[in-house]
């Protein structure tokens, strides 16, 4: 009898909620570290990124009008599903998938955790000299695009995307160019819980034709990378030099680190701070 071959699973992008092909009809393998191969994933366009944006954009207003109670629910609930698929993030992943995935599920816990903490910590009431209130108030910046390492592939991809989106934020995430895998399948976890469409949009593709157009895109706010080449730190910030976005890039950084990872001080590039002044009742 001959023997049944796996089929070999092509990935889609993550654009609005949908898993489309990418518009360029591309793709790339990826292999594990016996050079086996083990999965296609879609090689993204610059037309990729503008529907991403897009849809991060109309996203955007309404989980940035949710409650932080909210929100803190709804990324309990992605932890929950990622609990679901541990075992295929882990395979994903390879050699120390499981160590990595429960960083992972710990860290959005870790940030669901501080979506209805943040603004009392980091704002607050105002001391004032006279008859009215004052408040200090963070808000989300908007779109953020972001540049996840090549390594940890899923840890990585979690820890530059949820203090992102835990203050109200879309993001536009460029997977690992090594694995991407992971990110895809994180993706699939995404659609099935309650975060709205829209909000975590997945692209997989090469850095060196994606990054530029990160960079110069003006209707992405904010950036926020991690070991990325001194080519595209450049790049990435001279184009907040044209059009004033945000650039945050992490240098080399221990993602299974929980000190160096769970600070407040990685939600605070992706937040705007406003001071809200109120005449009081005397």
């Amino acid at each position: 009898m001959t023997e049944r071959l796996p089929i070999i699973k092509t990935y889609k992008l993550a654009i609005g909620g949908k898993f489309p092909r990418t518009e360029s009809g591309r793709s790339t393998s990826v292999h594990d570290a016996s050079q086996n191969l083990v999965a296609h994933v879609c090689r993204a366009s610059r037309k990729d990124v503008r529907d991403a944006v897009d849809a991060a954009h109309k996203a955007q207003p309404a989980w940035g009008d949710a409650t932080a109670m909210l929100r803190s629910q709804v990324l309990y609930r992605l932890a929950e599903m990622m609990e679901g698929k541990r075992e295929e993030l882990a395979k994903a992943i390879g050699e120390g998938g499981e160590r990595e995935v429960d960083a992972s599920i710990d860290r959005v816990v870790h940030y669901a955790g501080w979506c209805d903490k943040y603004a009392q910590v980091m704002g607050g009431s105002n001391p004032v000299a006279g008859p009215y209130h004052d408040f200090t108030i963070p808000f989300p910046v908007g779109v953020v695009g972001v540049i996840t390492p090549d390594t940890p592939s899923l840890l990585g991809f979690v820890s530059l995307i949820v203090p992102v989106i835990a203050m109200g934020n879309a993001c536009v995430a460029l997977a690992s160019e090594i694995n991407p895998v992971p990110a895809l399948v994180l993706a699939e976890a995404i659609a099935t819980s309650d975060l709205p469409g829209g909000i975590v949009n997945t692209l997989s593709g090469f850095r060196d034709e994606l990054v530029e157009h990160y960079s110069s895109h003006r209707e992405i706010d904010a950036i926020h990378a991690a070991s990325v080449s001194d080519e595209h730190r450049t790049l990435l910030r001279e184009g907040s030099a044209d059009n004033l976005k945000r650039v945050h890039v992490h240098g080399d950084v221990d993602f299974f680190d929980e000190d160096a990872c769970e600070s407040p001080a990685w939600i605070d590039p992706f937040v705007e701070f406003k001071t809200i002044w109120h005449p009081s009742a005397v």
